[in-house]
């Protein structure tokens, strides 16, 4: 299993570089962030919900999780204003490129007929937006503590302009997009 920060620092740049032409190297997109946010729906039913998608969250990411509240009341769907709805992580650094290393490397192919992730997940603005259906493929959820599988929303904000640079840019770090 390589260590992304590093191959990024070396390979990427020069691949991208070579391929969209930038004269400076400020230029070259870069991975800014991941955010991993699940929302809980039956989280108006069960409070325990979102206390095991805390714990889950921070299991998986080393990081504590911000639990997201809701901003006003609906009564069709019994939900008070400030009544907690999900969680969400920010990761950046370290942290993210140990996250992208074991999404990449150990959690993806661990899906049952994995053919590669969807092309058309890209914003516009050079973000990636990946739906993981199932949290189970993850070696730090453990079965034991399931209730039910839950799944969750993992966006990769970059610095790329164009969804073409982006994807170059995910695709040059590993990221298993689907055959054409």
């Amino acid at each position: 299993m390589k260590d992304l920060k590093v191959y990024y620092n070396e390979a990427v740049k020069s691949r991208l570089s070579q391929k969209f032409g930038y004269k400076n190297p400020m230029q070259i997109p870069k991975i800014v962030k991941i955010v991993i946010n699940r929302g809980i729906g039956e989280a108006v039913s069960n409070s325990k919900a979102v206390d095991l998608t805390f714990e889950q969250l921070f299991a998986l990411t080393g990081q504590k999780p911000l639990i997201t509240t809701s901003k006003k009341s609906i009564s069709n769907f019994k939900l008070r204003e400030g009544q907690a709805i999900g969680c969400k992580v920010t990761l950046r650094s370290d942290k993210m490129f140990h996250f992208l290393t074991k999404l990449i490397n150990v959690s993806l192919p661990k899906i049952r007929d994995f053919r590669g992730v969807p092309h058309n997940s890209f914003d516009g603005r050079g973000n990636y937006t990946l739906g993981i259906k199932e949290d189970t493929i993850f070696p730090e959820i453990s079965y034991e503590k399931l209730d039910k599988s839950r799944g969750f929303d993992v966006t990769i904000v970059t610095t790329a302009r164009t969804n073409e640079e982006a994807f170059e840019l995910l695709s040059a770090i590993g990221m298993p997009f689907r055959k054409r």
